[in-house]
């Protein structure tokens, strides 16, 4: 299992606006400038962010987006589902796929407990769990 840039431009997004969720709207100028990606590339993120109501949008001189929750309510799990699809080491796992020797594969439990180790560590951690790790990071990371 790879993660897709758009998966990982998107974790980048709502991180930011995690980051930034005090100041209001932010626009996707700020972002791109922000975390380095091309607002062409965010553009075409962000419409799946808005359809799943992760993100509200703002119009006008003070417009952008804007997380629709709290930062500890997303999981990096769910914001990768919405980009990636399922998160399964190999198709054979996922819920609607058929395999003929699926009663005979000794190999598939070794799939199963990995797509759930994957899942319970990717559900397991917030924005806001994120957040604290890079400002308890930052903390360390001092010069007098």
């Amino acid at each position: 299992m790879k993660i897709s840039t758009k998966g990982r431009y998107a974790l980048r997004v709502m991180l930011d606006l995690a980051e930034h969720q005090t100041d209001g709207f932010t626009s996707l100028k700020e972002i791109a400038q922000r975390q380095g990606i091309s607002k062409k590339y965010l553009e075409q993120i962000i419409p799946a962010l808005l359809k799943a109501d992760y993100l509200r949008a703002g119009r006008g001189a003070q417009g952008g987006y804007r997380l629709t929750r709290p930062a500890e309510q997303y999981t990096v799990g769910e914001i990768l589902r919405l980009t990636e699809g399922p998160l399964v080491p190999v198709d054979c796992v996922e819920q609607d796929s058929f395999c003929v020797r699926s009663a005979d594969c000794a190999a598939l439990p070794i799939w199963k407990g990995l797509t759930v180790l994957i899942n319970n560590y990717l559900n397991g951690i917030s924005l806001q769990d994120m957040l604290d790790q890079q400002r308890e990071h930052d903390a360390d990371n001092y010069m007098i």
